[in-house]
């Protein structure tokens, strides 16, 4: 399981990097000076870690149902971003809210790259022992600014092509989105054959899909029909 939330925590970075490449320098400088100051103020809260509690964080299944929401809304939040700037790249007419929506997409980095951040900081902690907490801490936090940086620029000089970058920050978050799905889980679910189908709820499931199928096929048709005219 450890193994998995590294792996995680490599993507979420991985992710962060072609997300922060399509941005400009001083947006770029701007978000990456925000990480060194989270490091430099949580500091504090990282030192009173110990690694029985990681390891408690990391087995504690609450918890990580929790992480799978706000890691689920953070995929689909990159994920549109990736639809959008595809239809905005190829020319298509969007609205005005479209496009409000694109910027507030685009300059959003996302919230995982603070807790990987976070994670980071107790290891530097725990491997220079004897070393002053706070200039510990402040080394990262350059760090981490310069790694930030860094990364989005080398990210940018290998993949200069911009709709190359946007698929790759799709299977990426894709990525994610499966290996958060396998550490929650976790292997606690078990299959019950025994168990009665819930009719009512699936026939409420069914009758709902219809109703927004049916709704959006309407709109379709007057969108269609107003663009004609």
């Amino acid at each position: 399981m450890e193994i998995v939330v590294l792996v995680l925590m490599f993507l979420v970075m991985f992710m962060t990097w072609l997300k922060l490449s399509f941005l400009k320098a001083w947006h770029i400088a701007v978000i990456s000076a925000i990480c060194s100051l989270f490091i430099i103020l949580t500091w504090r809260i990282a030192i009173e870690q110990s690694r029985n509690e990681i390891s408690e964080w990391l087995g504690n299944q609450r918890l990580m149902l929790d992480t799978s929401v706000v890691l689920t809304i953070e995929v689909l939040w990159q994920m549109c971003f990736c639809l959008l700037s595809g239809k905005l790249l190829y020319g298509e007419k969007v609205g005005r809210r479209t496009i409000f929506v694109y910027r507030a997409l685009r300059f959003f980095p996302g919230i995982l790259i603070l807790p990987v951040l976070f994670y980071a900081l107790i290891q530097a902690v725990y491997a220079f022992t004897g070393i002053s907490f706070s200039l510990v801490a402040y080394a990262v936090a350059a760090f981490v600014f310069l790694l930030m940086s860094g990364g989005a620029f080398v990210i940018r000089l290998l993949l200069p092509e911009k709709p190359l970058r946007l698929e790759i920050l799709f299977l990426c978050a894709s990525m994610i989105l499966i290996l958060g799905i396998i550490a929650t889980v976790k292997g606690s679910t078990t299959f019950k054959g025994s168990d009665p189908i819930e009719w009512t709820a699936l026939g409420s499931f069914v009758a709902l899909a219809a109703v927004c199928g049916v709704a959006g096929y309407g709109i379709r048709l007057y969108k269609i029909r107003k663009t004609c005219k």
